[in-house]
């Protein structure tokens, strides 16, 4: 036996953390034994577990007392696929013998022989799906044709022939004997027993027509397929093969047609699994590629292990099951970390099912190997979370009572989903979130879909969503609501919930995101949908929200601007991601600072050197990082770049009487909000050292962050280019023989409103009227980078309607928001939206 050297020490590839606890693994309910025969193919109803075995049989296992009921003999070459199909209570079975036989499951007799197409022999049938919609059968062919029958039960939809005579011809190859025997070829060749008849004479044989067959659309063996299908969204077949791709077919009474086609990459694909918009793809080299059908990416890869093939996948729920030829199962969570690990068979496991067990609450993962055994393994569902996204109860259907209760009941399913962007073991999360809100939604009368932000899937998708208004309302006005599903991360120290679970208490609902931004988002998707409902609205609402603002929007910009024509004409762009400056008085935000984050690196090439040592005889990099941050402002803390002030728009006296207002709300005085606000800042955030960090140290690299907040009407690109120029200059002063790096970081432009804009006068009046206060003019000292560019994109004004008060913590611990300000948020855009109505009319 050889050996891998370990010399290399090598940690493992794969990113999936291993997180079993004792006791995680899933227990061994019972053992089916069948003598010399694999189990290649495994399906179960209410009542029976059906194995597919090497030996041409199918085996009928009683599910609650594990006995064996029947033997199913027909198939005159192993059986290689199973598929129940509920509606028709059918077993369909495909063969190495190029048949599809139909079952009762009821008598547990043959109903149907279905031969493929007779022109070219399709070879061993590797795999089979069943469309309920369709009453349609796909069969995978090994020489690469995807072959249908449609059950029509008409004439014409097949050809029966009462004999019992095959009606396949033999195939040169796939029927072919040794060359040393010189025989011709014949349907006996690879089968030197005697056929089982299963008294065909009597058994109605079908015939896939030539006109239901697509021959080579993919390269390889088709080994495996799955369907999904949703009564009223369509029909959608996934097939895998030994070409290293997953295809993607969308199926209707005339056939399917390609959509896509994933590059898997990794060896043949061998097992597919599919929920909702996901599917999962075993490959033979131990990975499991994961694709987003709505996106058409590849948005993970889970190493299970590197060479050896995974041979079958089940999923329950959010948790996969994959089953690998060295006889291991491994069980992976939604954020793909493997929680269990275990020896399942003494050889290859070939197949696998997840199937409720009878009388029960449980369910039980069926495995079968090649070591003549059936496994039956007690499983648990994972605690029901936001991995569910595609039921339908992702909002309550019943959409003739758009109240509270649905709101809070949406909105907890929202905050449920940890859709932390800046921490890639979250990646799936947020990708969850979006399909979660797209279906969201959908179920609101939204036209949705997910736009993609990168080609690799390493940025979280757009969710765009359309709202369209009464189609007798002429020219309707279109809105784009900006908003983003993403949140920041939310540790537990100080929360007094789980932050992930929305907590109502005493008139507050507590959770991540709740105030930014998921309870805004929820919010103004249910005034569209009231009044969409009540057939009253005029407005074209389009969302737009992105996953990635958290972390600088990465590219948002570049995918707007790519599906520009998707998201269509804008005449206005709302935004709601900020609160109140009192817990009392409603407000109407008018403006945002921008900003330049700028990370500075001062270096001298050198080692970190001990000061007891080096002290006095190096240039120290410290040293030039404190003289060169303190030429950046003066005492008076004046920002000393030069040119820096001389576009900073001028107060007014329209402005001044403004913030006296604000000064008597918030019993602050007014020049503390204008400094906050409209004027300029320099920050110096740390002073970062390589090495330890003792105080004997003399580090070799210092590195530090600054930001300048940039208000109307300086220049970012000047402020920013003055700035590089001016720490370059200031470090040239200094005459030091270090070297410094300056670079400019996730740049924002500053934003203001237009007052006189008649939609912000819209937008204030809705306030007023539903709050019964004027509304306090008011800026952020904060930046949103889409909200100026969206304006330049879509070349339309950007309104700004905070929903939350100012002590909601948004990005701290308890997080919250009151219920009646998410209720009365609503009912503001709901005003908000009649009112554009009728301007426009």
């Amino acid at each position: 036996m050889s050996s891998v050297s370990n010399s290399s020490d090598s940690p493992h590839s794969s990113l999936s953390r291993n997180i079993q606890t004792e006791g995680s693994d899933p227990y061994q309910l019972h053992s089916l034994h069948k003598i010399n025969s694999s189990i290649l193919c495994l399906a179960a109803n209410d009542d029976y577990i059906f194995s597919g075995n090497q030996d041409n049989d199918i085996l009928v296992w009683d599910k609650k007392t594990f006995e064996l009921k029947a033997t199913l003999q027909g198939h005159s070459r192993s059986v290689l696929a199973l598929v129940y199909a509920e509606d028709k209570k059918w077993l369909f079975s495909s063969s190495g013998d190029s048949t599809v036989r139909v079952w009762s499951t009821i008598t547990l007799k043959p109903v149907y022989i279905i031969d493929t197409y007779t022109e070219t022999c399709a070879g061993d049938l590797y795999s089979i799906a069943w469309s309920p919609t369709l009453q349609t059968i796909y069969i995978g062919c090994q020489n690469t044709s995807l072959q249908w029958y449609k059950f029509a039960f008409t004439t014409d939809s097949g050809t029966t022939t009462p004999n019992g005579t095959s009606v396949r011809k033999a195939h040169k190859f796939f029927d072919s004997y040794p060359q040393f025997d010189r025989r011709p070829a014949d349907l006996n060749a690879n089968n030197p027993q005697t056929p089982i008849p299963y008294f065909s004479a009597e058994i109605p044989r079908l015939e896939v027509p030539s006109t239901n067959v697509i021959e080579s659309e993919h390269f390889g063996y088709i080994y495996c397929m799955t369907v999904l299908d949703e009564r009223g969204v369509g029909v959608t077949l996934v097939t895998g093969s030994g070409d290293e791709t997953v295809k993607i077919w969308r199926c209707s009474a005339s056939g399917p047609s390609i959509v896509h086609t994933f590059e898997c990459n990794y060896g043949a694909v061998l097992a597919l699994v599919a929920h909702g918009e996901t599917v999962y793809g075993g490959c033979q080299d131990g990975h499991i590629k994961i694709m987003d059908l709505e996106t058409k990416t590849l948005v993970r890869s889970i190493i299970v292990q590197e060479g050896i093939d995974i041979l079958s996948l089940s999923l329950i729920d959010s948790d996969l099951y994959a089953s690998s030829a060295n006889g291991q199962v491994k069980r992976f969570s939604g954020s793909f970390d493997c929680t269990a690990s275990w020896h399942a068979h003494n050889g290859i496991v070939l197949s696998s099912l997840i199937t409720a067990r009878t009388e029960t609450t449980n369910y039980m993962l069926v495995t079968g190997g090649n070591d003549d055994n059936i496994k039956v393994w007690n499983v648990v569902p994972p605690r029901p979370r936001f991995r569910n996204s595609s039921t339908e109860d992702a909002i309550p259907s019943d959409c003739s009572q758009l109240g509270g209760d649905r709101i809070t009941y949406a909105l907890s399913k929202f905050v449920s989903i940890p859709s932390v962007s800046c921490y890639l073991n979250h990646r799936e999360d947020c990708r969850q979130a979006a399909i979660w809100l797209k279906k969201c939604l959908t179920q609101l009368g939204a036209k949705t879909q997910l736009l993609p932000t990168s080609e690799s899937g390493s940025t979280n998708p757009l969710v765009l969503g359309t709202f369209t208004g009464n189609h007798g309302t002429g020219n309707r006005p279109r809105l784009l609501f900006y908003g983003h599903y993403d949140v920041i991360p939310a540790p537990p120290e100080g929360w007094k919930s789980d932050p992930f679970t929305l907590d109502g208490r005493n008139g507050y609902l507590y959770g991540r995101g709740v105030t930014d931004n998921k309870g805004p988002i929820i919010a103004v998707a249910f005034a569209a949908a009231e009044l969409l409902y009540k057939r009253s609205l005029g407005v074209d609402v389009v969302f737009l929200v992105e996953g990635q603002e958290e972390c600088g929007s990465m590219n948002f910009s570049s995918a707007v601007d790519k599906y520009k024509d998707q998201i269509g004409h804008i005449d206005a762009i709302l935004v709601s991601n900020s609160t109140w400056i009192s817990e009392d008085t409603p407000c109407i935000t008018y403006g945002l600072r921008g900003v330049i984050h700028c990370s500075i690196a001062v270096c001298n090439k050198l080692p970190d050197l001990h000061s007891g040592v080096d002290g006095g005889g190096v240039a120290e990099p410290m040293k030039d990082m404190i003289n060169l941050l303190s030429t950046l402002t003066d005492r008076k803390n004046q920002i000393q770049i030069p040119g820096f002030y001389d576009h900073v728009r001028v107060q007014t006296e329209a402005e001044k009487e403004l913030y006296s207002r604000i000064a008597a709300v918030t019993q602050k005085p007014a020049s503390y909000m204008a400094s906050r606000w409209r004027e300029p800042a320099l920050t110096i955030h740390n002073i970062e050292v390589s090495g330890p960090n003792n105080p004997t140290v003399i580090p070799g690299t210092v590195n530090s962050q600054i930001s300048l907040r940039i208000v109307p009407d300086q220049k970012l690109d000047t402020i920013a280019n003055s700035l590089c120029q001016f720490l370059r200059s200031s470090f040239h002063d200094l005459q030091s023989p270090n070297e410094i790096t300056v670079d400019i970081n996730n740049p924002a432009d500053w934003w203001i409103g237009e007052l006189d804009d008649p939609w912000f006068k819209a937008l204030e009046s809705a306030i007023h009227e539903e709050w019964g206060l004027e509304p306090l003019r008011i800026r952020e000292g904060g930046s949103v980078p889409s909200v100026p560019y969206l304006e330049k994109a879509f070349a339309c004004h950007a309104f700004h309607l905070p929903m939350g008060q100012s002590l909601d913590q948004a990005h701290l611990p308890n997080e919250r928001m009151s219920l009646n300000n998410l209720q009365r948020g609503k009912a503001v855009v709901a005003r908000f939206l009649r009112k554009v109505a009728e301007m426009s009319t």
